[in-house]
């Protein structure tokens, strides 16, 4: 019965962690996964650019594609 107060603690603790990992903690900004794959399509390409892996046409062309798909 001394140890009651532990139990409560415990619960307390995984409570906390289960709500934390539904994502009631988590800041949402109101962007899908989809648009962050968009975003990080469009930044992988811009790096490729700027590297000189890709010329201009090439970099044109596949910006205008990742546009269509949004």
């Amino acid at each position: 019965m001394m140890y009651g107060w532990i139990i409560g603690v415990i619960l307390i603790v995984v409570l906390i962690v289960a709500l934390g990992r539904g994502g009631i903690f988590q800041k949402n900004s109101g962007e899908t996964a989809d648009s962050h794959h968009d975003d990080s399509a469009m930044e992988t390409l811009k790096n490729r650019y700027a590297r000189g892996e890709i010329d201009k046409a090439e970099f044109e062309e596949k910006k205008a594609e990742l546009k269509k798909t949004k």
